[in-house]
This record gives structure tokens, sequence and C-alpha cells, in this order.
């Protein structure tokens, strides 16, 4: 299998640059690419990459997407004078040529298709050609392009979040519109997330992904993913004028490893702000090479407008979507941001393309300075070292340790009497026997070094995972937690407290339990589907939206005795939720579940490449299960909002 980050830069690509005053195109720098390679050689990753030769693109390929008549116009300005060139460039929307833009145009092609190369190269079955493929389009403006190509391909899932304002922003197309779903076979493939007013920041973009893109794309698996990299959706640019901070770039780059067994390509595209473009570049390599995650910032409350698009995406694909055929949700025709929109198309037109005086090309405005200041301490603040070592593991069972992944941290078997000091400070009276200290004293001990961050994550073994829970969670409160996130998978025979809200409990279990119901006490009763993993709806409707309104500073996943989860589920879920507290995870799993510890470790320590096998629709009573969960508690923790009904509906 192909594995670690290939990285393509060539300083040849900053050639392409304007060379006559143009407030609409001066946006567009060579310092866009060079700062931030420099930031990403500032905190070493580059050293950290694979570095791939970059080579040009061949005009074959160029015009697998563009016609031949388009294709010799570019051609021909590789010999124009200046006022040859102006006059080109005034025949197209926001776009200007240099004598070098032929040549880096072909290097943009051809560093996209050697990424694509470098990445499908480990591929078992190298030269079967992909079945199917995700685009995922995070940039600012729409990226009609695409979906004209693949309208109708329902190989190509496309996936776009732009500016829209009901159509009143550029490109001002109705195709850009929630209900572009795609033509012919290609229905349903098509997925356009209108942005109807600016300001939209992390809770919004993981609300898109928590409650539309993830639920769609885990379905449709894809086989690689293609990122069109656009950060002017980030905080500070002058032409999306959105809110999302660097590091929300890097949970949405964490949840699309978890597709397509972590093959990923990242082109950049947009992003105007140097500061904010530079760190959201460097947020998204340090996933892409396994770093822990920063806590993403913010009120976790997605505003009314975007729950308003999400409805609508999610009305319109309802019939083409096994995830979503159940959903009780319609339309939205009275937008609460159409009554503010009485501006002409032309005005909106021109925030498209800032002045002089907003644009990165010549000077920062008094915006532009505010954000690069917020920024500077702002990263200070999410940023922490990575722990030495990723994942340290207490193992009991014979012959497992030759089982986990070669770069997990084994630990030694703690003895009884440093066990039993360790264990004295806060739980004396819980165990009597000697021997049963150990399993306590291998847990604390993996615990202890995830709390001082001398390793990321650990897994235990134990038959005793309730008790365990329950000393972990009074462990972390006493080292001064104030949010733990546990998830209990199985019965529990042992009462863990939640009432002072420092502990999240999240019991996953066949039958309900008597004291769930509360905030902080949620009983999800599953039934498994035993053939496939049916559990992909409630990890990304449900479990992820209430563990990210949460917000933990730790993880505990728990598995014990008659889990109706499977190692499929188990091992989603662990990836996923190492988004959340700077991926610190703390996994207890039953003594007689090797292969579960197996995988459960693999999730922990591996970048991606896992196989959380074939995805299964969940059941009608699963999925009644989850609506009146959501129902519930959708109040307390607002990610579960996906509709307008939910914003407003009480439990």
């Amino acid at each position: 299998m192909a594995s670690g980050t290939a990285l393509i830069y060539d300083n040849e690509m900053t050639r392409h640059r304007l060379l006559w005053e143009d407030p609409i195109c001066e946006c567009e720098v060579p310092e866009r690419l060079t700062s931030s390679y420099e930031q990403l050689k500032h905190y070493g990753l580059v050293q950290r990459c694979m570095h791939v030769p970059i080579r040009e693109g061949t005009e074959e390929e160029i015009m697998l997407v563009h016609s031949s008549e388009y294709l010799q116009i570019v051609k021909s300005t590789q010999k124009m004078t200046e006022e040859e060139l102006r006059r080109v460039s005034e025949n197209y929307d926001a776009v200007y040529f240099h004598p070098d833009t032929y040549h880096c145009a072909k290097l943009a092609v051809g560093a996209s298709l050697q990424l694509v190369d470098s990445v499908m190269s480990g591929k078992v079955c190298n030269g079967i050609a992909l079945v199917r493929i995700l685009i995922v389009d995070w940039d600012i403006h729409h990226g009609q392009g695409i979906q004209y190509i693949f309208e109708d391909d329902p190989s190509v899932l496309y996936f776009s979040w732009h500016r829209y304002e009901h159509q009143q922003f550029w490109p001002m197309l109705r195709e850009s519109d929630y209900d572009a779903i795609g033509q012919g076979k290609g229905k349903g493939f098509n997925i356009n997330v209108p942005w109807n007013k600016i300001g939209m920041g992390n809770s919004d973009y993981l609300a898109a992904f928590f409650h539309v893109l993830l639920p769609l794309a885990f379905e449709f698996d894809p086989e690689l993913v293609l990122v069109s990299a656009g950060y002017d959706s980030g905080i500070g640019d002058p032409e999306g004028q959105m809110n999302a901070t660097p590091e929300c770039f890097a949970h949405l780059t964490h949840f699309l490893m978890q597709l397509a067994k972590g093959k990923l390509c990242a082109v950049l595209e947009g992003g105007y702000h140097l500061k904010s473009l530079s760190d959201s570049v460097f947020m998204t390599i340090k996933t892409l090479l396994g770093d822990p995650i920063p806590q993403v910032s913010g009120e976790m409350v997605p505003c009314i407008s975007a729950v308003e698009s999400i409805q609508n995406v999610r009305a319109a694909h309802k019939t083409y979507w096994k995830c979503l055929i159940h959903e009780d949700v319609g339309l939205l025709q009275d937008l609460s941001t159409k009554s503010h929109s009485v501006m002409e198309p032309e005005l909106v037109q021109s925030s498209v393309h800032p002045t002089a005086e907003q644009t990165v090309g010549k000077s920062y405005s008094d915006e532009a300075i505010k954000t690069e200041r917020f920024l500077n301490s702002h990263m200070k603040k999410i940023l922490s070292p990575v722990p030495p070592v990723k994942t340290s593991a207490a193992i009991v069972s014979i012959g497992a340790e030759s089982l986990l992944p070669i770069s997990v941290q084994v630990e030694k078997e703690i003895n009884t009497k440093d066990c039993k000091a360790l264990i004295s400070r806060f739980y004396s009276d819980g165990v009597k026997e000697d021997e049963a200290l150990i399993p306590f004293g291998n847990m604390l001990a993996v615990l202890d070094k995830i709390l001082r961050k001398e390793v990321c994550n650990g897994i235990v073994e134990s038959a005793v995972g309730s008790l365990c829970a329950a000393v972990a969670l009074k462990h972390c409160t006493d080292f001064g937690l104030q949010r733990v996130l546990c998830i209990f998978v199985g019965e529990m025979d042992t009462e863990l407290s939640v009432e002072d809200g420092k502990h999240l409990l999240v019991n996953i279990c066949q039958k309900p339990s008597e004291k769930a119901g509360s905030k902080y006490f949620i009983s999800l009763n599953w039934k498994e589907d035993t053939e496939r993993n049916n559990f992909f709806s409630a990890a990304l409707g449900f479990i992820l939206p209430v563990a990210y309104s949460y917000q933990p500073d730790l993880t505990v996943i728990v598995v014990g005795p008659n889990r109706s989860l499977g190692i499929n589920g188990i091992s989603l879920l662990t990836s996923l939720l190492k988004g959340l507290a700077e991926s610190r995870i703390l996994a207890v799993i039953q003594d007689t579940e090797i292969k579960l510890v197996q995988s459960v470790a693999k999730a922990l320590n591996k970048v991606s490449t896992h196989d959380f096998g074939v995805y299964a629709s969940a059941s009608q009573e699963n999925v009644r299960e989850i609506k009146l969960l959501r129902h519930q508690l959708q109040q307390e923790w607002k990610m579960l909002q996906c509709s307008v009904r939910d914003c407003f509906s009480g439990s």
C-alpha cells in the first residue's frame, strides 16, 4: 500500500503574474504559493512529505476538458506583447494572461495528475480504471465547470459549497442552487450547498459535512477523493467573507481521509488573504501527515441560513440516497435571507472582486490586518507539541502484541505495589484484591501518559470495562479536565456519574437504560446488521454532532459485554472521533476481543487506509431511534439540527 503524504511544488509555477493595474485580478499573486510553502517549511512539514517531481500536462490531457480552440488561444499568449495580452484577457471574466501562463497552466495540470498517480500507485489492482470518484470543492466559488463535465456521470459524486446569495453572487447561475442535482443517470450525484449569506463559520461547514456530504460519501464509497482546496472560504478572505478558522480545514480533511482508504488528493485553488491561506494550507498538510487535530474553535451552533441550505439539499436528494430516504424533510421556499436580497446582481458581482485596498496584491486593509493579528494569536493558542508516541497499548492476551501495528508502544505490565499506590489516591474503596488491581493499574498507566501528552492515544485490554471507565473518568476529573466524552458499547454493570456535566456518556446498547434520558447520559439502542456495517447513519448524523457540540478534552471508548455494534462500526467510530480532543482517545476493550483490539489499535495508530466494511442503510427501527433522540436532544446539542423545524422545536 502507498504510505506517506506527497507534496508537489515548483518555483516555476510562480512565474504567472499580473503585468498591469487591474483591481479585479490583482489578488491573484504568486505570493499565494510562496507564502504557503514558506509556512510549511517554517513548521518543518516540507521535509516530512514525499517530494514528487513535477511535469507539464500534455495537450491531449488538457483537451479532456477544454476545447482545442481555447487551448490554442492560451498557447498563443506565450509570444504576445503586454498590450496584446491585455486585449485577450478582456475577453474573459476575471482572467489575465502572462507570457508564462501557458507553461504554468501545463505545470498545474501535470502536477495534479502526478499527485493522483502517486496516490493511486500503491493500489493493489494498479492499472484498473477507477469506478467511483468523489470531488469535494470547498472553494468559495461554485465550480460550475466541473459540474457541467460530470453532471450526467454517476461514477463521479461532486460536492460544492459556495456563495450564492439567491443567485446574486458570481457566477450568478441558476444551476448553482441546491436543486441542480445532476442530469440523466447522474441525478443525485451533483450536490450544491448554496450559502445565502456571508459569515459562515466552523459550525456551518461541519454541519454541512455531518448532515449532507459524509452520509452520501460513505454510501457512495469512492475509490479516490479529490479536493478542490480553495481557502477563500476561510476567515479574512476578501472574496469569500466567511469566518472559518484554519483548524476547520484540518477537521474537514480528517473526515475525508476516512474515505477511499485514505486515497486523497488536495489541489490548491483560491485563497487571497496570505496569512489565512498559508495557515489553512498548513493545517491541511499537518492533518494529512497524521498529526493530532487541534480543537475546533467557536460555538458549535449552525446559523439558520446554513440549516436552511442543508435542509433543502437533503430534501432535493432524498429520493436518490438510502441514507436520506427515511428522513422527514421537505423543501423550504421562504428563506430567512430572501427579504434582505435587494441588491442588484452587478452590485454583488463587484464584491467578488475587491478594490485595491482590500486585496493582498497591494496593501492590507484594516480588516485584513485585524485578521492577521487574530490569526497570529489564534494559531499559538491551538497548536501544541506533537506527542513523541502516537499510540500506547496495555495488552494481556497472549500473542496479541504481534497483531498490533509495529509503531504501537506496548507498555510493561505494572506491578502490584505501583498499582496500589496509583489507585489508592482516589479509588481505594473500589477494589480489595491485589490481582484485581492490575487492570486498573495498566489502564491508569496508559491514561496518565495521554493526559500528560506523552502519547496521543492508547488502548487497554480489560475484563472489567465498566469499572475501568469509572476509574478513568474520576482520574480525568482529578487531573483537571472539564469535559470527558465516554462512548460505552455494550452493557454497563457499574453506574457512571454524569451529574456535574464534566462527563457525557453515550451508551450504545441493545436494551434501553432506565437511567438514561438526560443531556449527559444518552442511551442509543442499536440493532446490528451481522453482515454489513449499518452504523454509518448513527455515527455521522448523531454521535459526531453530539460530540462536536460537547467539545470534549478527552474521549474514552469502552467496549463491554453483549455489544450490539460490530468491529467495523466500532473502528469507524474510533477513526471519526480522532478529530476531537486533539485526537486524545483512551480505548478500553474486553480482553477476549483480540480482533477488535487489533482493529481499534489500527484505527488509533494509522493515518488512514481503514476499511469499514460494506455499507448498509440503518433499519427503520434504528432510524426511528435516531430521530427520537435527535428530537429530544437537538436543543441541547445544536449540531444535531439539520432542518429549520429542529432549530425551534422543543424536546
